[in-house]
């Protein structure tokens, strides 16, 4: 049974150890205000808490999943300035004001319904998974509206699609279609735009029943580590955490599930 909220401006649902938080302006493509920044944060950190939410969906409603910074947000900036509002306080590589998702325990998903440009794109980039409709389109935007490569992207993008596509992108700001997308490792996957909802369901259903979530939490501490890491900081990081392993719920339950030919029930512990 499902359990839905509805907020001023998103939607939380969780069902099935799911926890899907839908941006919820359609009418505007679901563009991003600061009612919606302080929703999806609060509504990601309440599913990274809650031990019934295995894995979390970020999605949009309608034919759009976030057609970036709501206009009116950035024709404040022009009448008025910068009013300094881009300072965060956290500190630490993930801990900024929209690099978090990596710092989350669980698997986030990104289930991009259709048209993703600008601050919209980055919130994917960040997710663990990125998966799309064959209708979607991806833009950086950035350098056709003034900007520079903003909240990590020129980080995060060639990390996820090599130095020369990020490039590509950033520069041309041009807009590309889901199969170029998939081409060049931006998206994981590519499915109609028809049976999308159903596909992803499909998707994380599968990662959430047949994956230990133990072994989920400590491979994204592990991955997204890495990447400041030497190999031999990786390496011996692994050791310790496989001598754990060794000693958890989920390694006997693995074990058991495979030998007696049965679905698995892991625990997390």
């Amino acid at each position: 049974m499902a359990d839905t909220m509805e907020r001023l401006e998103t939607k939380v649902e969780i069902a099935d150890a799911i926890a899907t938080i839908t941006l919820n302006r359609p009418e505007k493509l679901n563009a991003w205000t600061e009612i919606m920044e302080g929703e999806v944060r609060a509504a990601m950190l309440e599913a990274d808490k809650d031990n019934s939410v295995r894995a979390i969906i970020l999605t949009g409603e309608g034919r759009g999943f976030c057609a970036g910074a709501d206009m009116s947000l950035l024709q404040t900036v022009v009448d008025q300035g910068s009013t300094g509002r881009i300072a965060h306080t956290h500190t630490g590589d993930f801990a900024q004001q929209y690099s978090y998702f990596p710092a989350l325990s669980k698997p986030v998903i990104a289930a991009i319904n259709g048209p993703v440009v600008g601050l919209g794109l980055i919130l994917t980039l960040y997710c663990d998974l990125r998966l799309a409709s064959d209708s979607a389109k991806f833009s950086t935007t950035f350098a056709r509206r003034g900007l520079i490569a903003e909240y990590g992207i020129a980080w995060i993008l060639p990390r996820i699609v090599g130095l020369p596509s990020a490039i590509d992108l950033l520069f041309t700001a041009r807009a590309i279609d889901a199969a170029e997308a998939l081409r060049m490792g931006l998206v994981n996957q590519v499915f109609p735009q028809d049976a999308f909802a159903a596909k992803v369901r499909a998707y994380v259903t599968e990662l959430v029943s047949l994956s230990s979530p133990r072994s989920l939490r400590v491979m994204k501490q592990q991955i997204y580590e890495g990447l400041s890491q030497t190999l031999t900081e990786a390496s011996q990081l692994a050791e310790r955490e496989l001598l754990k392993s060794l000693d958890c719920e989920d390694f006997k339950e693995g074990v058991a599930h495979f030998r007696e030919k049965r679905a698995p029930r892991f625990t997390g512990k």
